[in-house]
């Protein structure tokens, strides 16, 4: 089984990724993590993204795929599958991820959506930025984030509604509360 996890900005993805993919036995890939490793590793597409990261630009779609696919072209024998936390963000990357998943024979991907009121988005992300001291989570910021995130993700909901459908969890409650909504969507590991 394979997972992309996607929601807005504050949703849980992350806490809920680590949990999924401990439980099922997944590698979690994030993009951000994969950019930096990449990165590190003096990669070709990693030398690539590095000059948009370091001049505070997106790194462009053809990139972050090509990160992608050097990761699932290795997927360690022993994971049972992959999880992708938040990505594709954009129409263009689910369609271009789904071209790689047929290059690669990857059958089994299951998409879950966490959704939670955005008054609840702002007010995590609100508490995580005087907790964790982030600065990306001020209130100008985090609407921002939040419009960014309806105009182009919101898109990718219908586009694997109409592809692959896509399963919905509250993301609302315990940590423990979500994580079994979603194990009851795409069943118990």
């Amino acid at each position: 089984m394979n997972l992309i996890l996607f929601g807005p900005p504050g949703v849980g993805k992350g806490t809920q990724a680590l949990r999924l993919a401990a439980a099922y036995d997944l590698l979690h890939i994030s993009t951000g993590d994969m950019l930096r490793a990449a990165i590190a590793e003096g990669s070709p597409l990693g030398r690539t993204a590095q000059k948009f990261v370091e001049s505070g630009g997106l790194v462009p779609d053809d990139i972050i795929i090509g990160l992608v696919r050097e990761v699932l072209e290795r997927l360690p024998e022993e994971k049972k599958g992959f999880l992708l936390d938040g990505f594709p963000r954009t129409l263009e990357q689910a369609r271009a991820l789904d071209e790689l998943f047929r290059e690669l024979g990857i059958a089994d991907v299951r998409i879950v959506m966490l959704t939670a009121p955005e008054h609840e988005l702002i007010d995590r992300m609100l508490r995580r930025g005087i907790e964790q001291n982030r600065k990306d989570d001020s209130a100008e910021t985090i609407r921002h984030r939040l419009e960014v995130y309806s105009a182009q993700t919101e898109p990718v909901k219908a586009y694997y509604e109409k592809s692959r459908g896509v399963k919905m969890a509250d993301g609302l409650g315990a940590v423990d509360e979500v994580t079994m909504r979603i194990e009851r969507e795409i069943g118990k590991p």
